[in-house]
C-alpha cells in the first residue's frame, strides 16, 4: 500500500491515507507529499472529502476489515472503493513491466531485478514488498520504460495484472486459507501467465517445469537445455560464483555477494529478466557484485551482549529451511556475509496464522530441527480464530520429539529472556516470520540500554 501510494504522490496524485503506527514509510509518504492521518476514523473521510472538486477514490488492502470505520464512512458516503491490486494492475498495465510472481523470493527477486536495471541506467519505477536498499524505499517513481512490481498470489488478485514479462520464481502451496490445494494455486498461476505476453520461470521447479509453461527459463542445472543458466562454481557463507550461459554460451561469471542456493537462483532470474529487457551483460556482471537483499531478508539489526541479531522474514517450511542452511553454512564454511563468522545458530521462530501452522506443523519442526536452539514465538495469528490443537507450544513439542531442543514463550518478554539464557556471545539470533517478532530487535535493545551492550547495523 505504501508503495503504490509513494508512485501516485510522486506522480502528483492528491494522496491521503491513515496509519496508526509511525513508520519510515508513513514519514517518506508526508515528504513525498501525501497526506497521513494517524487516526483511522470516520472524521478522515470527512476532511478528506470536504473542498475536493471530485470524490477520492478508497483503496482497500486484504487486511483491512470490513467493520474499518473509514471504510464504512467512505461506503456511507458513497464512494467508490477498490482493492489495492486494481490500482496496482491500473500501473503495471499502463507501462512496459515486469511482474514477480512465485511462492518463495518475489520480494528479493523483484527487488534484485530493479537495482540491476538501475545500475544498468534503464531507471526503472518499482513496487516492491520490501525496503529496497538501492533506493531507501519500496517505491520508486523511474522515467524509464520499465516498471517493476512484486505480484503476490495470496489471494489470487495478481489474475488482474498484465505485464509485458512475467516472472515465477517457484510453486508451493501455501495460503491455505484463500487455497484449499496446490490444483487450486497452479488453476491461479495458469491465468496469470496467460495474461502475460511472455513468461519466465524457474525450471528447477517441479511444479513450475510439470505443469506450466514457459517463453523462457532459467536453471542452475548444468545439463539443463534452459535459454539462462547459472552452474556453480562456489557456494559458501560468504556468496556464490557460477557461469553464466545463454542460450547455451558461457558469457562470462556471476559472482553475488549473498549466500545460499535460493538466492543464486534468485539472481539469475533477475539478471534473464533484465536481459529480456534490454540491459548488456556487462553491466549487470558489474551490477550484481555490489547487491544487497532487501529488508527483512537476512537482514543484519545489529550486535547485542556479543550475538549477532538477524532479521528475516522467512514463514513458510522451505522459506525456513533455506534461511537456516544459508546461516549454517557460514558456521560450517567459515566464511560470513556478516562482521564476523557465528558460532552457533539460535532460531527465534514466530509461527504466521494458525490455518499455516496446522498445514504444516510437521514440517516446520523438521526444518527448524537444523538449529542449534529453537526458541517458538506467540503464535501470530494475522486475524484468524484458533485451532484447537496448534499453537507454539505444539510447535516445539515437534520439535523436541525430533530430538532438538526447544522451547515456546508465552509472551514477547519472555522471549527476550530466554535469548539471554539460550545464546551466548558469538551466536546468530536469527528471528523468523512475517508477524510482529520483528519488534525483537528493539525489545533487546531496550533491555541493553544501560549496559550499552546493542549496537545497530
Amino acid at each position: 500500500m505504501s508503495a503504490i501510494a509513494g508512485i501516485l504522490a510522486e506522480r502528483s496524485y492528491n494522496v491521503t491515507g491513515s496509519d496508526p503506527k509511525q513508520s519510515a514509510q508513513s514519514q517518506l509518504l508526508r515528504q513525498q507529499g501525501a497526506r497521513v492521518f494517524q487516526q483511522q476514523n470516520a472524521a478522515t473521510i470527512d476532511a478528506i472529502c470536504s473542498g475536493v472538486d471530485r470524490a477520492p477514490l478508497v483503496v482497500v488492502s486484504s487486511a483491512v476489515p470490513e467493520t474499518n470505520p473509514e471504510l464504512e464512512a467512505a461506503r456511507g458516503a458513497g464512494l467508490r472503493v477498490v482493492h489495492r491490486s486494481e490500482l496496482l494492475a491500473w500501473l503495471i498495465n499502463a507501462q512496459r513491466s515486469i511482474a514477480v510472481a512465485g511462492s518463495h523470493g518475489k520480494t528479493t527477486t523483484s527487488s534484485l531485478i530493479a537495482s540491476l536495471l538501475h545500475s544498468a541506467g534503464l531507471d526503472p519505477t518499482a513496487i516492491i514488498g520490501g525496503v529496497v536498499p538501492a533506493f531507501g524505499s519500496n517505491a520508486r517513481n523511474g522515467a524509464g520504460e520499465w516498471l517493476v512490481a512484486e505480484a503476490d498470489e495470496s489471494d489470487g488478485s495478481l489474475v488482474r495484472f498484465h505485464p509485458q514479462l512475467g516472472l515465477i520464481t517457484n510453486l508451493e502451496l501455501d495460503h491455505t486459507d484463500h487455497y484449499p490445494n496446490l490444483d487450486a494455486l497452479v488453476g491461479t498461476m495458469r491465468r496469470f501467465s496467460g495474461n502475460c505476453s511472455s513468461v519466465l520461470a524457474n525450471q528447477d521447479c517441479p511444479v513450475l517445469s510439470s505443469e506450466m509453461s514457459a517463453d523462457h527459463w532459467w536453471s542452475l542445472e548444468e545439463s539443463s537445455s534452459a535459454k539462462f543458466r547459472a552452474v556453480p562454481l562456489s557456494l559458501d557463507g560468504a556468496g556464490c560464483r557460477a557461469d553464466y550461459l545463454e542460450d547455451g554460451r558461457r558469457l562470462g561469471e556471476l559472482v553475488l555477494p549473498m549466500a545460499g542456493i535460493h538466492n543464486l537462483s534468485n539472481a539469475l532470474a533477475a539478471v534473464a529478466a533484465c536481459r529480456l529487457a534490454g540491459a548488456s551483460f556487462a553491466d549487470l556482471q558489474q551490477a550484481l557484485t555490489e547487491l544487497v537483499p532487501p529488508g527483512r531478508r537476512f537482514d543484519l539489526r545489529g550486535e547485542w551482549q556479543g550475538r549477532l541479531i538477524v532479521d528475516d522474514y522467512a514463514h513458510h517450511p522451505s522459506e525456513v529451511d533455506a534461511t537456516l542452511t544459508m546461516a549454517q553454512l557460514m558456521v560450517s564454511s567459515g566464511k560470513s556475509t556478516l562482521p564476523w563468522v557465528p558460532k552457533r545458530v539460535v532460531a527465534v521462530f514466530q509461527p504466521h496464522r494458525y490455518s499455516r501452522t496446522a498445514q504444516f506443523m510437521e514440517r516446520f519442526a523438521e526444518a527448524l530441527g537444523s538449529a542449534d536452539e529453537v526458541l517458538v514465538a506467540p503464535l501470530y495469528s494475522a486475524g484468524e480464530s484458533p485451532i484447537e490443537g496448534v499453537s507454539s507450544a505444539a510447535l516445539a513439542e515437534k520439535v523436541q520429539q525430533a530430538g532438538h531442543s526447544a522451547r515456546a514463550l508465552a509472551d514477547m518478554d519472555s522471549l527476550v529472556d530466554a535469548v539471554q539464557q539460550c545464546s551466548s556471545a558469538g551466536d546468530l539470533v536469527l528471528v523468523m516470520g512475517a508477524g510482529d517478532v520483528n519488534q525483537l530487535w528493539g525489545r533487546l535493545q531496550t533491555s541493553a540500554d544501560q549496559d550499552g551492550l546493542a549496537t545497530a547495523a
